[in-house]
């Protein structure tokens, strides 16, 4: 998953924020601080046709609310929710490009925001895709599951 932020974070949230990702680049989750009258963006790049889901949930502050927006490469808004808590959205890139989704505190005006999100792009591979799911599996299978 190749993540790349921007925002109006300051000089300061924007490296613990860069840092962050560049560490958890490889996942598809992450949490960051969304300071008060702040917008920060997130951009993946998605091949037409690709599944995707972006799950996201304030965890801490005011009223546990944020705006979010998701834009296709084309500029057109496919998902905008307002001063949500938490919320789940599943599209299907309709073509090839680069994908904007922006979290917003901007009508907040001295409470930051933790927010937590997890953007997957593509199915998840079968954990033991050489075994019959009909069949029980043994408690150390379970726990890995």
């Amino acid at each position: 998953m190749l993540l790349r932020g921007s925002g109006t974070v300051g000089p300061w949230g924007w490296l613990t924020l860069t840092l962050l990702v560049a560490c958890t680049a490889w996942a598809s989750e992450i949490t960051f601080e969304l300071p008060d009258n702040a917008k920060q963006c997130f951009y993946e790049e998605i091949v037409q046709g690709t599944k995707c889901t972006l799950e996201f949930q304030v965890i801490t502050g005011g009223h546990y609310d944020v705006d979010c927006r998701l834009e296709g490469p084309d500029g057109a808004v496919l998902y905008k929710e307002m001063k949500k808590q938490y919320d789940s959205f599943t599209f299907t890139a309709s073509r090839n490009g680069t994908y904007k989704f922006c979290f917003s505190n901007e009508f907040s005006t001295f409470t930051h925001k933790t927010v937590y999100f997890d953007f997957q792009v593509g199915e998840d591979p079968p954990l033991f895709p050489s075994e019959n799911r009909v069949t029980a599996l043994t408690q150390v299978k379970c726990s890995c599951v």
